[in-house]
């Protein structure tokens, strides 16, 4: 396609772009045609896509080329028909890669801000095509442009428009594979370390009406993708339940933290009743734990793969642990308050826990959970679920509850049968970050009468 610059240098900014993507639309159906393989856009292509449609200049003493706010509207509505008026998803995927896979240059920043507004765009307009494409590059591009896409669309209809809420609940409908993938980017984004990374409320109610609606709709990138080494490891994580899990339990503490900030600004009294909206996504996360059991075994992969990784079980034990000695020095909240809300995170904890490992969404073994759990204080419930019996699986080509996962990102291989579990060495408690809490022990002489005999 590099012989077509030159016709379109004289155009105007908009008739050149569109006389781009025109021709883009026709390369990319004759390549896919040819039968090469990879099907990949060449360089001198991508080059062009960056001159014409981004912008950005080729020679760095060449003028730069703008276009105005309606000449960018015009072409947003032009990129809109291309993709629904093409048929093939293969070429729509190839276009949209063409024109928004990063390249790590400065034109990336170019990307962005017309990706931004065409997702957008689409979503208000009802355009599948671009929102299932939009689906794929998210699960493509590294997690930190992930999280700015969401962002964006966040700003946009939960913050910049009022009513336009429920156009973003659409999605729902319309792409269920955008709409996993909006979950777990904005799961990403929001991790409640600080007042402004504590997702809104209208987003909150959204996404738990989702999936409250339908708990399969968090599983849908996982159902649909293929397990193999391609996925990048910067990638988004494959569902959001390691993001809603980190929402649950984190969030008695959080939002009591933010209380008095919020109080004093003169927000509405609504934005401090998030408690029973977490109790319910709390609860529709159990829901979904308890359908992997199936899922896992029709795939084979009960026992092999973790979709909750320990990793990010660390981080958010590390966090909970944080909140926990910041809730200890709020002077404008009562110990009775304080004490209540940290039990209520912890139950959540341990619930999330003990569901995942019964259902195979979690692989580790006690020894791990005590490990990371140590600097928490004492809960009855986490004690129970950190001190139970060890877990086997039924099917004996996989490997036991001890058993160091394989990443999500490495395929998979099939394993030797394994020895039988033997006894660990009882972990050394730390020292409690929480004076008025005793550490989190480990209690030995727990009596379990359910213990599998087999």
């Amino acid at each position: 396609m590099g012989d077509i610059r030159q016709s379109l240098l004289p155009r105007d900014v908009l008739s050149a772009a569109k006389e781009l993507l025109y021709h883009l639309d026709i390369y990319i159906c004759n390549l896919l045609q040819s039968g090469r393989q990879p099907a990949q856009v060449d360089s001198k292509t991508l080059e062009l896509v960056e001159e014409f449609i981004l912008h950005s200049p080729k020679d760095r003493n060449a003028p730069t080329r703008r276009m105005s706010a309606l000449q960018e509207l015009q072409l947003l509505e032009i990129m809109c028909s291309c993709f629904q008026e093409q048929s093939r998803d293969t070429v729509r995927q190839l276009m949209f890669s063409a024109l928004f896979s990063l390249q790590g240059n400065q034109a990336d920043e170019s990307r962005m801000g017309l990706l931004g507004k065409l997702v957008s765009m689409a979503i208000a307009v009802g355009r599948v095509p671009i929102l299932e494409c939009a689906a794929t590059w998210l699960q493509r591009t590294h997690r930190v442009y992930c999280v700015r896409l969401a962002k964006v669309l966040v700003d946009d209809y939960c913050s910049m428009v009022p009513g336009s809420v429920p156009t973003l609940q659409n999605i729902h409908s319309a792409s269920p594979r955008f709409c996993c993938q909006f979950i777990t980017a904005v799961t990403t984004l929001y991790d409640l370390t600080s007042e402004e990374l504590t997702p809104p409320l209208e987003l909150l109610q959204m996404i738990v009406s989702w999936i409250q609606d339908d708990p399969r709709l968090v599983l849908i990138t996982f159902l649909n993708t293929p397990l193999s080494g391609n996925q990048p490891i910067s990638s988004l994580d494959v569902t959001p339940l390691g993001g809603l899990v980190r929402w649950c339990v984190k969030a008695p503490l959080a939002y009591r933290r933010d209380k008095k900030l919020v109080a004093t600004n003169g927000s509405t009294e609504s934005e401090l009743e998030v408690g029973p909206l977490f109790s319910a996504l709390h609860l529709s996360v159990l829901q979904v734990f308890m359908l992997l059991p199936n899922i896992l075994n029709e795939k084979g992969l009960f026992g092999r793969l973790a979709l909750l990784q320990m990793d990010s079980l660390a981080s958010l034990t590390s966090d909970l642990s944080r909140l926990l000695d910041q809730a200890d020095k709020h002077t404008h909240t009562s110990c009775a308050d304080i004490h209540m809300l940290s039990q209520l995170s912890l139950d959540r904890l341990a619930q999330a826990l003990q569901v995942a490992m019964a259902n195979g969404a979690l692989l580790c073994s006690r020894e791990d959970l005590r490990a990371i759990c140590s600097r928490l204080p004492h809960n009855n419930l986490l004690q129970l679920v950190l001190s139970g019996p060890v877990m086997y699986y039924n099917n004996i080509h996989t490997p036991p509850l001890a058993f160091s996962p394989h990443a999500s990102h490495s395929p998979i291989a099939s394993h030797p049968t394994h020895p039988a579990h033997t006894p660990h060495t009882p972990l050394a408690s730390h020292p409690s970050s929480h004076p008025q809490y005793s550490a989190q022990p480990f209690m030995t002489g727990i009596q379990f009468p359910f213990r599998p005999t087999h």
